[in-house]
């Protein structure tokens, strides 16, 4: 699985497989955590992460929310800038 980006310990990662499924989504994980996320309305689909970094990860994914579905509908691998 492509990693998209990196930042504080939190890795993004997307498929770009054709059995992945739909909502459009990307997997964060952190350390022994892992949660995946709709490119819809950026809700937790499954999974958990600590408070802390979800809130990362849902900051990271405001920023970055077009270029999240450009790429899940493109299925186009680019890295994104990380949280700073």
């Amino acid at each position: 699985m492509p990693t998209i980006a990196l930042f504080y310990g939190i890795i993004i990662q997307m498929y770009f497989l054709s059995s992945e499924h739909n909502p459009p989504h990307i997997h964060a994980i952190y350390n022994d955590h892992r949660a995946t996320y709709s490119l819809i309305d950026m809700t937790k689909i499954n999974g958990d992460l600590p408070v802390k970094a979800e809130k990362l990860v849902l900051e990271w994914m405001k920023l970055h929310i077009d270029e999240l579905r450009e790429m899940w509908d493109s299925q186009t691998f680019k890295r994104i800038e990380p949280l700073e």
